[in-house]
């Protein structure tokens, strides 16, 4: 410092037009908060927060769609299994009677044309029952499937494998990919 006051006074005044000017600066580079801009924050937060709940809805939405549609093919394939259950008996007698014709020399004109209509019935029955996606289960030679196979009876055999299907007892049916009715058989066991 200066010993002359008006010295000092005057470096006081350039150091206080030195020290505002910086100041002021400063506040340029620090823009002023308008009260509107923290309004505008806000609302794009509550804008960004229903644009993520709207798309949470969406997301919903089409799960719940595809779900339904999933239920309503589900019931669609099986409403008639009770039905088809029903039918099953009808089918089994109809190959019931054909097996007793298994030799058929000697059948007279009119007993061969009953046979044949036995034979057009369970045709047709087999039909619809592909139509509405029931089908038999192939048993003999498979391995034992505890969902599609109810056994009745062991066979000891070395001829197959322990756990095959030697015999059907009586005809198992399927829907879709569940069983209707599973099939009687006969399962292979180990000799000995």
């Amino acid at each position: 410092m200066s010993d002359n006051p008006a010295q000092a006074n005057a470096d006081l005044e350039a150091a206080a037009d030195e020290l505002l000017a910086k100041a002021e600066a400063d506040t340029l580079l620090e823009p002023e908060l308008d009260p509107r801009d923290a309004e505008i924050a806000a609302l794009k937060e509550e804008v960004a927060a229903g644009k993520d709940r709207l798309l949470r809805f969406a997301a919903e939405s089409e799960n719940t769609k595809k779900r339904l549609e999933r239920e309503k093919a589900e019931a669609t394939l099986y409403a008639a299994s009770n039905f088809a259950r029903d039918l099953l008996s009808v089918a089994d007698t109809l190959s019931r009677a054909l097996a007793t014709f298994d030799n058929r020399d000697g059948i007279d004109d009119k007993t061969q044309k009953f046979i044949d209509g036995i034979e057009i019935t369970e045709r047709e029955l087999l039909s619809v029952f592909q139509r509405h996606n029931i089908r038999r289960l192939e048993t003999v030679g498979a391995k034992f499937d505890p969902n599609f196979h109810q056994a009745m009876f062991e066979v000891p055999t070395s001829e197959k494998p322990p756990g095959t299907v030697m015999q059907e007892i009586q005809a198992g049916y399927a829907v879709g990919e569940r069983c209707l009715r599973p099939a009687l058989v006969g399962v292979a066991k180990a000799a000995g």
